[in-house]
């Protein structure tokens, strides 16, 4: 690679922002700004002795990706950086191709980073004006105009903006000079995306009435920041408040509150479970449709890829459920473990688990997910109706059809971890099996 003079400006800013960070995983697209940065990362590496990686996120949209993805690989090995093409699957539904991507590409990093490994993206002063805008036209608060933050977390790693605060002319200019090659990437000319045509149609505009505009922007995104972390601050402590062991939302606690303060603690409270920040309208709907709906309903209201229900006055963020009550699966012998379906865990035998007799000859284990009528249970004196006694038992709607029931021939015997029936008590002297959920 071309000599990087160790007082160069871009150098010493890069050096003095990764101090600390001992292994990076660089996002490397091939375009001019992540070359830039690898560029950058490689000079630091022979300075400070960190170690650097760099992947590429296939997203299979474009012809070229595969030409690119080598571009990528093939400058890695000349630099001598360990290099990783990601492939990844755009579900284009979700909210458009363009946030589709960036969702598949974030995840796809955030499971390719390793122990105490640090991700550096390339975006750059303009790119935060494109996404200040953007959240300008969508109608967002202070979260949202607060664009991207130069350092945040991602998971359990860090994330990190290098570049920021410098402009795509002075990465042209640094590329230049250090006779860099990268991809021009042709879909960043259809102005159907909204970025683009900010990039292309917009910002140049907008730059040439007036100079400073993208420094300009860039502060006021700060100090949407700061504010947003100021309310951060100031509401922590009623939201812990609030809160309960599972993760679910007291809604009597947020009753009183004025609409303003409910709607920035369900935000809040929205974005520490890791869900997409939803628009003002959906808050509305939140609220009037979950939290407010009569008190023998089960609402549910869709949020992007996840679920907020209501379970004794609480509310719960929750992945999509799929039901189970068709599901019927053969357990046998019982002494082998049972894996059960969509990641609920297994079913073993053990020590620590629910007694219930051993089930007699002729009768075939079974494990099921759904029941009906009325259910007598060890320790009560009457029977009750299933849909009733999951209620006084304290099991919320969405475990009621994904609870593990363990059935001999057409039988309840138990529902593991809840209760045991009459029909599979233990009697004295007969043989006991005792099951144990290790859920997944």
């Amino acid at each position: 690679m071309s000599h990087i003079e160790p007082g160069d400006v871009l150098l010493q800013t890069l050096m003095a922002q990764i101090a600390g960070c001992g292994k990076i995983l660089l996002a490397y697209s091939g375009g001019l700004d992540s070359s830039v940065l690898l560029h950058l990362l490689v000079a630091a590496r022979q300075h400070s002795g960190i170690i650097v990686r760099a992947a590429y996120v296939h997203h299979g949209l474009n012809p070229l990706a595969d030409s690119w993805a080598e571009h990528c690989r093939r400058q890695c090995e000349h630099w001598q950086v360990p290099f990783t093409s990601l492939p990844v699957t755009v579900a284009a539904q979700n909210g458009g191709i363009e946030a589709a991507a960036r969702a598949a590409r974030y995840q796809a990093l955030q499971a390719h980073l390793q122990k105490g490994e640090t991700l550096l993206t390339a975006q750059h002063l303009d790119d935060q004006s494109e996404t200040f805008l953007l959240a300008l036209k969508r109608g967002s608060g202070p979260a949202g105009l607060s664009a991207m933050a130069a350092s945040t977390s991602l998971g359990a790693h860090r994330l990190m903006r290098p570049l920021l605060d410098v402009a795509r002319h002075q990465l042209e200019a640094y590329a230049q000079r250090h006779q860099l090659r990268w991809i021009e990437d042709d879909s960043n000319q259809d102005e159907r995306f909204d970025r683009n045509f900010l990039r292309r149609q917009i910002l140049p505009r907008l730059t040439q009435r007036w100079p400073h505009f993208s420094s300009a922007v860039a502060r006021s995104a700060q100090l949407c920041a700061e504010q947003e972390q100021l309310l951060d601050e100031l509401l922590d402590a009623s939201l812990q408040a609030l809160c309960q062991p599972d993760g679910a939302l007291s809604i009597d606690g947020l009753l009183p509150l004025s609409p303003v303060r409910r709607f920035a603690l369900l935000r809040r409270w929205l974005a520490q479970q890791g869900a997409m920040m939803p628009a003002r309208e959906q808050l509305q709907r939140l609220w009037d449709e979950v939290a407010m709906s009569r008190q023998d309903a089960e609402p549910v209201l869709q949020l992007n890829q996840m679920q907020i229900r209501r379970f004794r006055q609480c509310l719960y963020l929750l992945p999509p459920m799929p039901s189970l009550k068709t599901r019927i699966l053969p357990w046998k012998p019982m002494s082998r473990p049972l894996s059960l379906p969509d990641n609920l865990g297994t079913l073993a035998l053990d020590e620590g688990g629910m007694a219930m007799r051993a089930p007699e000859k002729g009768e075939t284990v079974s494990i099921r997910f759904s029941t009906s009528g009325i259910v007598h249970i060890v320790g009560r004196d009457r029977g009750r109706q299933i849909k009733k006694l999951w209620q006084e038992l304290g099991v919320p709607p969405w475990w009621r059809d994904r609870t593990p029931l363990v059935f001999y021939n057409e039988r309840l015997i138990a529902a593991v971890g809840r209760f045991v029936t009459r029909e599979g008590q233990v009697q004295e002297h007969q043989p006991v099996r005792r099951v144990l959920w290790r859920k997944g």
